[in-house]
């Protein structure tokens, strides 16, 4: 708890040095006199032209943000509509393709979880995704129609959310956009080094001020444009609860199943 309390704050610890640099830079332009741009609309202008375009990207990448946070739950939502149906199959019929079933789910949550943190490459996942086919032609005469139908759906729902997620990670929203946004970011730090404020601590509140705001927002657009990258101690990627959870459901089920294997 108290670690997450913390993770929060992991931008401005990150954004923190950039400013204390560019402030002591302007303190040493203010001692050696070398404050010659003087303060105008046109300088304020580009502050505000900035602000507007680092508006439209986090615009942007929200959306996706929002898709994203409901995938991980969708992907063990449907994970589970299929252990539940391999659990009626093995209960009604004690079927050992029902109960292998059961363990291939439970690898191909694993393989998820790993996938997610780039422990396994998106080909070896689908193919195990596809591997449920052999478990759904077996149930074919241990179940209704219906029931392999409904499996079906569930196997491609879960690969239209592996693309999709796959899709996000792979790509960036707008990356001319990022490069002007930073570009500019960097001429500003540049002018507000040297321009000319009176009074002098004002001109320092500003300067840190200014920097603080625009460097912190290019780094959280650069977050929530890939909130499925689990490398930091970062809290904005998307919580994977869902599917570690379901692991442990699957774990139970396929304990709770041992004694009628024995037999």
């Amino acid at each position: 708890m108290q670690n997450k309390r913390f993770q929060k704050w992991h931008l401005t610890l990150k954004v923190l040095p950039i400013v204390l640099l560019v402030i002591i830079l302007k303190l040493l332009a203010h001692q050696f006199g070398l404050e010659f741009i003087s303060l105008n609309p046109l300088f304020t202008g580009i502050v505000t032209a900035n602000i507007f375009l680092l508006g439209f990207l986090i615009a942007g990448v929200l959306s996706d943000y929002k898709e994203s946070e409901k995938l991980p739950g969708d992907l063990a939502s449907s994970i589970e509509t299929i252990v539940d149906e391999c659990t009626i199959i093995y209960k009604n019929k004690k079927a050992k393709p029902a109960q292998e079933c059961l363990g291939h789910t439970l690898d191909m949550t694993n393989s998820i979880n790993n996938w997610f943190h780039k422990k396994e490459r998106t080909r070896a996942l689908m193919d195990k995704l596809s591997a449920f086919n052999d478990f759904f032609l077996a149930f074919e005469s241990l179940t209704q129609a219906n029931f392999i139908a409904r499996l079906k759906q569930e196997q491609s729902a879960i690969r239209r959310m592996l693309i999709r997620i796959h899709t996000i990670r792979e790509t960036s929203f707008v990356s001319s956009g990022y490069a002007i946004a930073e570009a500019i970011a960097l001429i500003l730090a540049i002018g507000l080094i040297f321009v000319k404020i009176d009074p002098f601590y004002e001109a320092l509140f500003f300067v840190g001020a200014i920097t603080f705001l625009q460097i912190y927002m290019i780094l959280l657009i650069k977050d929530l444009d890939n909130p499925f990258e689990y490398y930091g101690e970062g809290p904005d990627e998307i919580s994977l609860k869902p599917l570690q959870d379901l692991k442990f459901r699957i774990e139970e089920k396929i304990k709770s199943q041992e004694p009628y294997s024995s037999s």
